[in-house]
This record gives C-alpha cells, structure tokens and sequence, in this order.
C-alpha cells in the first residue's frame, strides 16, 4: 500500500480531475460518505448529537457534507466554523450552502458556546485544517482543539488529526487526539508516523474514486510493504545451509551487543554464527551463548578493545569461514584504534556487510567508504547515529530532533547518496533503500506503549536480519523482513509480560515464537497488514 507526502496527495487530487474528469465536488462528496460511514459503524447516529468543526477549506467543506449525511439519517448536527462564511471557495462555498438549507445550526466558533455544546455532545468531529498545516497552532484554532481533548467526546477526524503535519507525523504546537480518523486516496505520511499515529486512534482508509494506476505510480516512494514469506526448509539441510555469520563485537563493559548480535541469529532461524571479539571478553559471553562458535582476538588495545592489529587476523576469518553476512560494530567501543580499525575492515570486506553501533559512529567520519564498496552495506542506526551520518554527509551540524522532524526525507538523501540500505530505527522503523523508497514497519510498537524503547533491543535486530539473509531471502527483503519479525518478537513479548518490563533478552528470547506466528499467520497478517489500516 502506497503512502503519500502532502503534495503527491496535491498532485492526485489535480489529475483525477484534469485527466479523469472526476471533479473535487465528488471527490467530496464522496471523503464525507465514507466518514459518515465510519461513524455510523462506529457510533451510530439516529438520536446522537454531534459537533463539527470546520475550518476554511476543504476539509472544512468534508465537515459539511457529514454534517449533512448525520441530519438525513436522524442525528442531531452542529456546525462550528472557524472562519468567515465569505471565505469558503468553490466545493466547500457550495456544500456549506446545501446544509445551510437544513435544519442544522451553523455558528461562528465562540469558546463559551463551544464549552456549553461540548459538555451536552455525543461526539465531535474535527474537520479544521486536514493534511496542509505547516504552522504552529495559535489563537481561536488552539483553543478549540485543547476543549475537543478535554472534553473526553468520542472524536472523528477527517484524513488526519488537526495539528499534525501531513508530511512527517510531527504535532504543530498542538494535536486533536482522535479516537478515529478517516483518510482519503492513500495514508500520508503523518498519519503512521508518531507521534501522529499515536494521535490518530484507529485508522480507516477510503479510496474516494481515486484510478487505481494514480494510487500505484512508481513515482511514490513510501509505502506500507507486502509481507514476504519465509522459504521453506528442506529436511536434508544442515547448519551451512542457514549460514554462517559472522559477528565482529564487544570491548570491555560491553557484553550484551556481542552476545545478542550473534545469538540472535541461531533464535530467528539461523544456522551457525561466528563471533570474532576481544579475548577478554570471550569467557564472559559464552556463559550465555553456548551455541555461538567464538574467535578470541588476541589484539586487543589498553581499553579492551580490538587493536588496529587484529586486522589481518579478522580478514583472515572472513576469508577462511566463508560468512553469509558479517555484522561489525555492536558495542566495538568509540576507542580511536578500535574506530580506525572498522574503517579498514568496512573497505576491504568484500561480503554483505552490516554496520551498527559503535560501526556506524566510524563510519560517519567517512562516508565515502559506504559508497565505495561493492557487496551491499545495511546501516541500522537510530535517530541520534543518523544524524551523525548525516552530517558525515552535508559537513554541517546536525541534531537528533532534526532527523525525527523529517525522518523520511534524511533516509531518502543517505540511502541515495550512500548507495546503502538504512534502517531508521524508531516507533515504526523505516528501511530505506537506493532508489529512495521507503517501507514503513509497523509491528513492534506494543500498542502504543514503546515497550521496545530499552538498552540492546537493536542489537537482536542486528542477527534477526542476517538471518532472514542466511534462509535465503535476497538482502532487500531479509531486510525488510527481518525487521517486522523482530517487532512481532517485541510485541509478543509484550503481550505476555507487559510493555513496561520488556527487555532485550525477552525480544530475543521470544524470537522462535515470533517466527512460527508470522509463518502459521502469514495470510491473516498480510491481509491488513498488523491491523493498522482499515480499508473501507
């Protein structure tokens, strides 16, 4: 399912009506139905009183034809506008001069009328400013939308929550907080990206007569992704059928990275993983990870790190094991040496080659050696590393905040630029490719409650992928794979312990259960995708 930004929503608009004929009146007429629907199913209208507000263009002009849909079937209907009558142009003018024939009050917004009104209302509908705010909120808007949040109503809003931008997800100030919204044509990005999916309630999609080739052109590059299936295991396979790996990770202080890296991979179906860290430390990991199969490096700095020295040796083990995949850089530490030393393995690796942690810290400081190499590169940084990378990019500052206010469109640069698949971790990860699409994940949010926010959960995804890899999905698809299967392990785990307690070890340890639920559920999941988008 394709998601748009706000202009390619423009875009759609203008040639359904230039070069289909299907004219912004029943392209209205068409977005109030549905929202009346979604009502009706969710609500019911005969006998309800209800509140619109409607701001000045069209998606005030959605407002009216509901309004007008609820008066028909029996509900009782105000209209609020917030802004002057004489304002109103084209379908919008016309819709409020339809309703303005009914039996329904139409009212300039006034605060104390709106409190009276609110406190006697079944529910609110917010059809004020739709997908085009680029603004913060202010005046009589923010005021109007603090008393739809306080007054606790069942609330609707038509396409996305007032006061969320279109584009990004990010909250203008303030934000409707929707208990449903109704979205038209295709979802756009603000409205599954937080925190705008979290202010959105439970989403409906309607297609409002939009051509079916409009909605799918290859010129939109963000999309909610079709699952892919998991291929199927042959009885007479072994272990170097799934693999190897090998993991190159851990300095001193750092044990868990290494270890859930490398273990990860076995849990998701993975057939035999190598771990190549500090001798130091070998002792310690193996205590918990049996199964790995450990290559100490002897070359350790005074920190406890992997020398500069253990190069040849770490080429060596590539060579000679024969990996799948190498992952570098959970927990290898910031240690001068230890980064000069990723640069080098980074440059001479000649296998798919995926960069976390401490790895993409290095890398930052050169980003030319992701464009140079030949075997692909999966980058998995969160928002803080991709600024990081960013700025190994522009050569100028930038912030963490700075990413999570555009996060598609920094993806988009550093994939093209890069020639890398990205993993933006985050609530809903995007995965990000070369060719500047991108793929929204929407398992592993656990409801809401970001019981996946806790230390060494990326460093599971890190194996989780590799894996997907070493069963035999090519890398766009292990990718994009191995991400949802490492949230479904999140959310299952959550499901059973509760979001607040979740940790690393339970992701990893719920990652058998999450396989065989995404494989026995395959077509149950892959049918409304996690149960995010509502087709109506």
């Amino acid at each position: 399912m394709k998601v748009c930004k706000v202009e390619e929503m423009r875009d759609l608009d203008r040639r359904a009506t230039i070069d289909y004929g299907i004219s912004q009146e029943i392209l209205m007429e068409n977005a109030g139905i549905a929202s009346y629907d979604v009502i009706q199913k969710e609500l019911g209208v005969k006998n309800k009183k209800f509140l619109v507000f409607c701001g000045g263009g069209n998606n005030g002009g959605d407002g009216f034809v509901v309004a007008r849909k609820i008066r028909s079937s029996g509900g009782e209907i105000k209209v609020y506008l917030l802004t002057d009558r004489e304002k109103y142009r084209d379908p919008a003018k016309k819709n409020l001069e339809i309703i303005s024939k009914f039996s329904i009050e139409i009212d300039k917004a006034k605060i104390n009328s709106i409190k009276d009104d609110i406190s006697n209302t079944d529910a609110i509908i917010d059809a004020i400013f739709g997908i085009g705010l680029d603004r913060d909120v202010e005046g009589i808007y923010r005021e109007v939308i603090q008393l739809i949040n306080e007054s606790k109503k069942p609330v609707f809003c038509i396409d996305i929550p007032s006061g969320i931008n279109g584009n990004t997800g990010q909250e203008m100030g303030i934000s409707v907080q929707a208990n449903y919204t109704i979205t038209f044509g295709m979802p756009k990005i603000g409205n599954l990206l937080y925190p705008g999916y979290g202010k959105g309630g439970k989403l409906y999609l309607t297609h409002i007569s939009y051509p079916y080739q409009l909605q799918n052109s290859g010129e939109i590059k963000v999309e909610l992704p079709e699952l892919i299936p998991l291929p199927k295991r042959e009885a007479n396979t072994t272990k170097f059928s799934y693999g190897p790996v090998l993991t190159i990770a851990g300095a001193k202080n750092y044990y868990w990275a290494p270890y859930a890296s490398a273990y990860s991979v076995l849990k998701a179906g993975g057939g035999y993983s190598f771990l190549a860290c500090p001798k130091s430390l070998t002792p310690y990991i193996a205590v918990g990870g049996r199964e790995i199969v450990f290559l100490p490096q002897e070359k350790e700095t005074s920190r406890k790190s992997l020398s500069l020295e253990a190069k040849d040796n770490l080429l060596d083990e590539v060579e000679g094991r024969v990996p799948k995949m190498v992952i570098i850089g959970p927990g290898l530490s910031i240690d001068e040496e230890t980064q000069n030393l990723i640069r080098e393995l980074a440059k001479e690796i000649g296998k798919p080659l995926l960069i976390d942690g401490d790895g993409i810290t290095a890398i930052a400081k050169d980003p030319e050696i992701v464009k140079e190499r030949k075997a692909p590169t999966i980058l998995t940084p969160h928002t803080g590393e991709m600024a990081r990378i960013i700025k190994g990019l522009r050569k100028t500052e930038i912030k963490s905040v700075d990413i999570e206010r555009d996060r598609v469109g920094f993806l988009q640069q550093a994939c093209q630029e890069l020639k890398a698949i990205i993993v933006l971790k985050g609530s809903h990860t995007l995965i990000g490719y070369p060719d500047q699409r991108v793929l929204i994940n929407m398992s592993g949010d656990t409801d809401g409650q970001a019981g996946m926010a806790t230390a060494g959960s990326g460093d599971v995804l890190n194996g989780t992928i590799a894996a997907m890899f070493c069963q035999g999905l090519d890398i766009e698809e292990a990718v994009q794979t191995g991400v949802f299967i490492h949230g479904l392990s999140g959310d299952l785990a959550a499901k059973e312990i509760g979001s607040r307690g979740v940790t690393a070890s339970d992701i990893l340890n719920f990652l058998p259960k999450a396989v065989k639920y995404y494989e026995r559920n395959f077509d149950q999941i892959s049918e409304d995708y996690y149960g995010k988008c509502y087709l109506i």
